[in-house]
């Protein structure tokens, strides 16, 4: 699965990495715009758009909102859609468990891999455990945290044997775990292609490996958790699965690196990767920007009072939130002027509607992102939930 990295005698190598340092810039410049508080509140919602792509791109469409459901374990009558709603809520625990720390220095370690698939697959229900072999029909099942134990074929690739799997994985850790930040940044796209090429499990490896993905960039660029490059991703599904197909091909004669396989697709796929990751980083930005956020969620908040769907003066919290990212419940009888239990009114409705939130009872509040409102909040974050 040579080369592992992008040359450094390769002429478009400083191209990328002028990339990987705009991506640093943009992600950098991008959390450190917000409010601690809104950060951490605007995570949990990007949780959930990250899986929403990630799971379309494996042909399974759970939409935000019924994902937000199974958080709060209100599932599908119907089995298939409960199953579903089961897959996201697996991958989103997954991914609260990494965006605390949980693979923090063995993103690419093959421990770290294993971990991942063993957490992620078992939490899935019996009927997401089981895959079928295109060659002999025969169903097989999936085991949390296990290598495949056959060969197989992902289309016109065919992987490597199962008995070689840990020594190719014990290649790919020694690969991509001792680079300096820059060099790591630019190794996200190899490292994404070349676990998919390995293959290393009988399923979930597609999942796996954009769970390894935002791992690395987490660990790398300290994102945050507040973009997603899997939404890019997805909404270029068939360039991204070109490329992946592409960076499968071995060597284009003399000119095409020295390893085994095309270092001409893995620039290219270096620069797609790289690119829709920037692009990604400025939507999510340009889509919070202070002042717009601001002015979208005021406007939600006083149509609704207008329509009684909300107290009177709620739009003055949501506004303070805003400003300070966090609003004590002591400041909120002054902040409105009314006694306590009528500000306890107010923040009440406001909870039942998912837009406060807190760590206690007795904590201050936060505001909350919930996918029912991102059409009105930010607008183009996902596509609205048919009906």
């Amino acid at each position: 699965m040579e080369p592992m990295l992008v040359s450094e005698s390769a002429r478009r190598r400083e191209d990328l990495i002028d990339l990987a340092m705009e991506l640093t810039a943009e992600s950098a410049a991008f959390k450190s715009s917000l409010p601690q508080n809104i950060v951490s509140s605007l995570a949990n919602l990007v949780r959930s758009m990250n899986c929403y792509y990630s799971n379309l791109i494996e042909g399974h469409n759970t939409h935000p909102v019924d994902i937000e459901r199974a958080l709060q374990d209100d599932y599908s009558t119907d089995a298939r859609k409960r199953d579903l709603q089961l897959e996201a809520k697996a991958h989103i625990t997954v991914q609260k468990w990494i965006d605390d720390g949980g693979l923090s220095g063995r993103t690419s370690s093959a421990e770290g891999l294993i971990e991942t698939h063993k957490r992620f697959c078992e939490l899935l229900p019996a009927d997401l455990l089981s895959t079928t072999d295109p060659q002999t029909g025969e169903t097989v099942s999936v085991v949390p945290g296990a290598f495949r134990d056959r060969d197989v074929q992902v289309g016109r690739h065919i992987p490597v044997s199962s008995g070689a799997i840990p020594r190719f994985l014990e290649r790919f850790s020694s690969a991509y775990s001792h680079l300096n930040r820059t060099n790591r940044v630019l190794a996200s796209a190899a490292a994404h292609h070349r676990l998919l090429w390995i293959h290393p499990f009988l399923d979930g490896n597609g999942r796996v490996t954009r769970l390894m993905t935002h791992a690395m960039l987490l660990e790398n660029l300290d994102t945050g958790a507040i973009w997603s490059v899997a939404r890019g991703l997805a909404r270029q599904e068939a360039e991204y699965k070109r490329h992946l197909a592409n960076c499968d091909k071995i060597r284009q004669g003399d000119l095409d690196g020295r390893g085994h396989l095309s270092q001409n697709a893995l620039i290219n796929f270096t620069e797609f990767f790289l690119q829709t990751a920037i692009d990604q980083v400025k939507f999510m930005r340009a889509l919070v920007e202070p002042n717009r956020l601001r002015e979208r969620i005021l406007s939600w908040a006083r149509a609704e009072i207008a329509a009684n769907a909300l107290p009177t003066k709620s739009d003055i919290i949501l506004d303070a939130i805003l400003y300070r990212g966090e609003l004590p419940r002591s400041d909120i009888p002054g902040l409105l002027d009314v006694v306590e239990r009528q500000a306890r009114r107010v923040t009440s409705v406001l909870q039942q509607q998912n837009v406060l939130t807190s760590e206690s009872p007795k904590a201050p509040f936060r505001l909350a992102f919930p996918a029912t409102l991102a059409g009105k909040w930010m607008p183009g974050l996902f596509p609205e939930q048919p009906q």
